[in-house]
Formats: structure tokens, C-alpha cells, sequence
């Protein structure tokens, strides 16, 4: 049942009504403002530096040798931040996406998501899902890196102020292409392309 159903009678189960209505303390002494950065094992430091670089379009920041951090680290950027990702050197094995479910990057506008959609697939990456999700209602590509990492490019996640509450499931538009996605938007996202031809046919 996980994709494509929205399960009304157990949204309303007592314990994901409990989950949902977890409070945040008012009177916390900070206030984190963004998830800042992710660090990844691989098992081929090379080919993944080159994945997300070439791939990607991150670019590297910095680098430790061996004798800084075993199996080598590589620190990359996709925006001013002097890293969002780093990659160890360490892995023995592809991930088993045992505790990391999956990584986010995010996109100006929808036509980067279908520009990314097929540029990942002229390198010939696995994709796994393509359309817009459920709950945020983001319109996403995703897809593996050379380990077997989940990742994820986005554009039109719903917005939140802290006290506002996220738009009811009645009002999700899960579909399984960008097409339709496009197609089919929910309320309040704009989905017009700045370059209608990037649609498929």
C-alpha cells in the first residue's frame, strides 16, 4: 500500500494523530534554520566524486588525505555553503539504506526536475520514482547514486510558517510522472513551464 494510496482511516489512527501533533517547546535557547550537510561512505571515492561532480553538478571544496581521515574525504558544494555533501572513502559494500532513507536536493523550477529527470537518464542512472509525492507535494526525480544511496531532486515543496498546518491529504496529488504532475497540480502550485517542449509526447 505505501505508494499511490492515501490511507484516510489509519491517518486518523490515534498514534499517527499523536505523531502529527508532537509540539516543538516554545522557549528552546536556539533555532535551527536549515539541515546544513550530509556525509556519505562510498566504497570508490573516485567514482563517486565523479558522479556528483560530472552527474550532479557539485563542486569540490576540499579534500583530507589519508592521514586526516581514513579512507580519504572529499567536501562538495552545490551552493555557497563550503559543503551539502561529503563523501569517506570507507565503504566496503553498497548501502543498504538500513537507517538513511533517502537525501534531498532542491531545484528553482519544475523545469530543472524534468531537465534533471533526463539528464540522469542519458548517464544512465537508476531512476526509482518520478511525479509528485504525497504529504509536501513536491514534484521530485529519484533515483540511486554508485552506492546505492537514495537521492532525490525536488521543486515545489509546500511551505510552512511554525504555527501554520500542512494542507490535508484531500488535497494530494500523487501521480507517477513529471507529465502528469504538471498535468495535475494540487491546489495553490503553479506548474506552468517556462518551456512547455521539455514535455514528453
Amino acid at each position: 500500500m505505501a505508494r499511490g494510496i492515501v490511507d484516510y482511516e489509519a491517518l486518523e489512527r490515534p498514534d499517527i494523530v499523536a505523531l502529527k501533533n508532537a509540539e516543538t517547546p516554545e522557549d528552546l535557547p536556539f533555532n535551527i534554520t536549515k539541515i546544513g550537510h550530509v556525509v556519505l561512505i562510498v566504497q570508490d571515492l573516485e567514482k563517486s566524486v565523479e558522479f556528483y561532480t560530472k552527474v550532479l553538478g557539485f563542486r569540490v571544496s576540499d579534500v583530507y588525505p589519508e592521514s586526516m581521515m581514513p579512507g580519504r574525504m572529499v567536501f562538495m558544494r552545490c551552493n555557497n555553503d563550503h559543503h551539502g555533501v561529503a563523501l569517506v572513502g570507507q565503504g566496503k559494500k553498497k548501502a543498504e539504506n538500513v537507517e538513511l532513507h533517502h537525501m534531498a536536493f532542491e531545484v528553482d523550477t519544475i523545469d530543472e526536475v524534468l531537465k534533471a529527470r533526463d539528464h540522469l537518464k542519458k548517464h544512465n542512472v537508476q531512476i526509482d520514482f518520478e511525479g509528485r509525492r504525497r504529504a509536501g507535494v513536491q514534484v521530485a526525480v529519484e533515483f540511486r547514486d554508485p552506492d546505492n544511496h537514495s537521492l532525490e531532486i525536488f521543486w515545489g515543496l509546500d511551505q510552512l510558517g511554525p504555527h501554520e498546518n500542512a494542507r490535508p491529504p484531500e488535497e494530494w496529488v500523487e501521480v507517477f510522472s513529471i507529465e502528469d504532475a504538471v498535468e495535475n497540480a494540487p491546489v495553490g502550485q503553479d506548474t506552468t513551464l517556462h518551456d512547455p517542449s521539455l514535455l514528453k509526447k
